[in-house]
């Protein structure tokens, strides 16, 4: 079957993450971590690089329907057949369901009639690379190859084929329930214990719906809004607070192309605008374990601040290419990413940006935190006006990037509004000098990234290249919504960078040649900048627009709500590493923005009346 990323829904336990096919089949699964080497990587190649896949016996088909189970991260998958009709639950149970390592439990029912159902699990560890030994001990199936031991529980007959896989097959009654539990441990551990599926199912539900149960968005979009924080909450690394890009590797930007990229990794960018709509939501916990991860990661050397790190602070993250084919043919499939060693000014910006909203949550102040961010402010300034690689980690040139700027101003403003409310300590004349920066960045960043002419801003000085990046400028307060330069750059990016449907691209990618990024080849449409053009039309009043776009890109989102880093405009395929946690938070973010404003437009209209 050819697949397509939309096609694979997300289950994880905030430690690693499963992509599940719609024929039931998973394809991708890294263990025990988000960026540990797969032991099911047939997303990235064939059945022969790992899989496991519990279906209707017979003719490959897909589930009639699936979903997720209320507000949790449970998927169950459904076939309906002249037989009968059965369904598959598939969940990883969280740390705080009881789950002491990670676990993969698929729990089969029959709802009518009787169907036969096979099961074929066939791990290939170190990204399908290697074949485990698989043998019973004690009545349990464990597949074993260097540090890694995966056991197999379950109560249907199960076949061992050549020591490489396990064929399994059983007719299901309505009624009669069946399950099948994965657990990992390091090889030379004992055996876990068996796990009682049915407890884990209960408990697994019960702590996504207390999580969720905390939302405090009420507006007309809750639904979509909770489908995107559960799965933000799921890209979390628990044990140290980390958030990872994606939980995926090398998904195409363009079917067939090169532009495919590692993500499993903690972008600063990412991951404090994720917080960002999470503190908007209601959520302070896992700003207070983000905070202390960054603390651990910049610690003793923030003036070399990276754009990226492991998800438990590592800083060397090599990039290299595997020996795999791709998804559906597209090369290379990259592991690590080179990216982190990139100067990104942005991060600046982003970081600080989040601290400041995490103080106006609620969020308690703290002496360290506040000791780094005086670190990091003072190392922006001593280099805001050299050249970066920008938020789109070009593999080109440095330039001065507009919006590498605009975020290094919003750093220094930011620091003055923490300082001159007493939440930052400042010394004498810090605030005056702080100020100075902040008016010299503002002034260079309008004579040297505005083109008059078109009335915009560019890509960076010297350009007339557009950049999707600039639709944040009234966003973050650079620019009032109602300047002119700002609708400027607005409609210049709706006649320039939008398709007619309002799908944005980052920017022009030249189809074939070199383009600004360094690379060749094209790309989809990045969904987190069509959800900045409905912020920004919000903001400068076209509101009606706005909505309308935004209910257009909820209709964008996969059959179980999950969206993708792109969307091919011409076929709406998705595309790139997926769930993507930027795409994600654009939508919780434009959801937020566009309930503010109708609770304005309400106040007004009372007040008016009144």
């Amino acid at each position: 079957m050819t697949r397509r990323i939309e096609d694979y829904a997300h289950i994880g336990d905030m430690r690693s993450a499963a992509q599940v096919a719609r024929d039931g089949s998973v394809d991708m699964l890294c263990l025990p971590r988000f960026d540990s080497p797969a032991v099911f990587t047939a997303m990235l190649g064939g059945e022969e690089h790992g899989h496991w896949r519990i279906a209707p016996s017979g003719p490959r088909r897909e589930a009639t329907r699936r979903r997720y189970l209320d507000d949790t991260l449970v998927l169950e998958s459904e076939w309906h057949t002249r037989q009968g009709a059965v369904r598959v639950l598939d969940f990883m149970p969280p740390a705080d369901a009881g789950a002491a390592t990670p676990q993969l439990i698929r729990i089969i029912e029959g709802i009518s009639g009787a169907m036969p159902i096979t099961s074929t699990w066939a791990p290939r560890l170190a990204y399908g690379r290697v074949t485990p030994w698989i043998c019973e001990e004690s009545g349990r199936l464990v597949a074993r190859a260097g540090e890694t031991a995966l056991w197999l529980d379950t109560d249907l007959p199960q076949h061992v084929r050549d020591g490489q896989l396990v064929h399994g097959e059983v007719t299901v009654a309505a009624g009669e329930r069946v399950s099948m539990t994965m657990t990992w441990t390091p090889s030379h551990e004992p055996p876990p214990p068996p796990a009682d599926a049915s407890d884990a199912l209960a408990r697994t539900q019960a702590v996504w719906s207390k999580w969720a149960a905390a939302c405090t968005y009420t507006g007309p979009y809750r639904s979509a809004v909770v489908r995107a924080l559960i799965t933000l909450k799921s890209l979390i690394y628990a044990p140290s607070g980390g958030i990872v890009a994606a939980p995926t590797t090398s998904l195409p930007e363009e079917i067939g192309g090169g532009r495919n990229w590692d993500y499993r990794f903690t972008w600063l960018r990412d991951a404090s605008v994720t917080l960002s709509s999470l503190l908007r939501t209601g959520y302070r916990d896992e700003a207070r374990a983000w905070r202390e991860w960054l603390l651990r990661a910049v610690a003793g050397d923030p003036e070399n601040l990276q754009i990226m790190y492991g998800i438990t602070g590592e800083r060397d993250l090599p990039e290299r290419t595997l020996p795999l084919p791709g998804f559906r043919g597209s090369a290379p499939v990259r592991i690590g990413n080179g990216a982190a060693t990139q100067v990104q000014l942005d991060v600046y910006g982003e970081v600080i940006e989040t601290l400041t909203l995490a103080h106006e949550y609620g969020v308690a102040p703290c002496r360290a935190t506040a000791a780094l961010h005086i670190r990091l402010i003072e190392s922006l300034l001593a280099k805001w006006r050299e050249p970066d690689e920008g938020i789109w980690e070009v593999r080109g040139p440095r330039r001065h990037f507009v919006h590498s700027k605009v975020m290094a101003w919003v750093a220094v403003d930011r620091t003055i509004r923490l300082a001159e409310s007493g939440a930052l300590p400042a010394g004498p004349g810090d605030v005056e000098r702080w100020a100075r920066a902040r008016e010299a960045i503002h002034r260079e960043v309008c004579e040297q990234g505005f083109d008059t002419e078109r009335n915009t801003f560019t890509q960076h000085y010297g350009s007339r290249d557009l950049d999707a990046s600039l639709l944040l400028i009234p966003k973050v307060g650079f620019l009032p919504p109602d300047d002119k330069r700002v609708i400027g750059t607005i409609d210049a990016v709706q006649r320039d960078l939008a398709t007619s449907s309002g799908l944005v691209y980052r920017y022009d990618t030249h189809g074939t040649q070199i383009g600004a990024d360094g690379l060749a080849g094209d790309e989809g449409a990045f969904i987190l900048c069509s959800f900045w053009l409905v912020d920004s039309l919000a903001l400068i009043g076209r509101v009606e627009e706005a909505t309308a776009l935004f209910e257009r890109l909820l209709g964008l989102r996969s059959d179980v709500g999950l969206l993708s880093e792109e969307i091919d405009p011409t076929t709406g395929t998705h595309l790139g590493n997926s769930p993507q946690a930027f795409s994600l938070l654009g939508l919780v973010e434009s959801a937020v923005l566009l309930e503010d404003l109708r609770q304005v437009e309400a106040k007004d209209l009372l007040g008016a009346l009144a």
